[in-house]
């Protein structure tokens, strides 16, 4: 590799923290969409969330699971190299299962008169679980992107870029549930800008503590949990959400216009 055993040069340490800075601050560009919001509009709710969860299902199946398998097969050869990811995406699928054991789902047991009234509770809740599965996200893509800038900033600055785009819609999915939860802004973008810094704080991390002991296997199941939990926090909280406050198409609408912005963002950043 370009740059392999220059890990200490300071100036690459700079570089390769700026790029992934920078992918990280732009899940903030998504909060954006709230400026010019109303503060009661269900439809922009319902096409928000399944926004949010299409642009989370696609980029889950299309992108962050075929990082597991790559990494994987690297070591293991192509057949165990696909069933590890397998197993490591249904483990992370495991994950939110019993997550959500612990955090009792409110949407399945709410007659509606009950929803209207723990509307509020329950975005809280969606916003919550959706920060934590997006927060756990970046902090692999944020020590990805670092390593992959400080070993070779020609591979490094296309990756940050397209990092960059994909968070753009993981600042929406977190702060619409948020800002209609809360009816706050600043409580919006507070939440997204937590989210953000998982990125270069798992980058700090990876390169203070875990450098030595990084690995193709380590990635491929941190890809493999991670594009399983945003499965299904997507098929359980965001698509049954949006849902609940649709009265047309804007779920539908919602859920491939997610998809074809993440799917835009690999065609043009590949």
């Amino acid at each position: 590799m370009a740059g392999e055993g220059n890990f200490g040069v300071s100036g690459d340490v700079f570089l390769a923290f700026a790029v992934c800075t920078g992918a990280a601050l732009a899940t903030v560009i998504g909060s954006v969409t709230l400026v010019g919001a109303k503060a009661e509009n269900p439809r922009l709710l319902a096409f928000g969330l399944a926004f949010a969860a299409g642009a989370m299902i696609y980029v889950s199946l299309v992108e962050i699971f075929f990082k597991s398998v790559l990494a994987y097969t690297e070591v293991y050869g192509d057949k165990d190299g696909y069933r590890n990811a397998t197993l490591a995406f249904f483990c992370g699928v495991g994950l939110l299962v019993a997550l959500d054991r612990f955090l009792p789902n409110p949407h399945g047991t709410l007659d509606h008169h009950e929803a209207e009234v723990d509307k509020q509770i329950h975005l809280k809740r969606v916003g919550l679980m959706a920060a934590i599965a997006i927060t756990a996200h970046n902090v692999p893509e944020g020590m990805a992107t670092f390593f992959a800038t400080l070993d070779d900033p020609v591979v490094g600055l296309p990756l940050g870029l397209a990092i960059a785009v994909h968070n753009i819609p993981e600042g929406v999915s977190i702060a619409i549930p948020v800002y209609y939860a809360t009816g706050s802004r600043k409580a919006a973008f507070g939440a997204v800008a937590i989210s953000a810094m998982a990125e270069p704080l798992g980058a700090a991390v990876g390169y203070a503590v875990l450098a030595p002991f990084l690995s193709q296997a380590v990635y491929g199941g941190v890809f493999g949990v991670i594009a399983g939990a945003m499965v299904f926090l997507s098929l359980d909280e965001l698509w049954p959400a949006a849902k609940r406050y649709s009265t047309g198409h804007e779920t539908t609408y919602g859920l491939i216009a997610g998809m074809a912005a993440l799917a835009l963002s690999l065609v043009l950043f590949k």
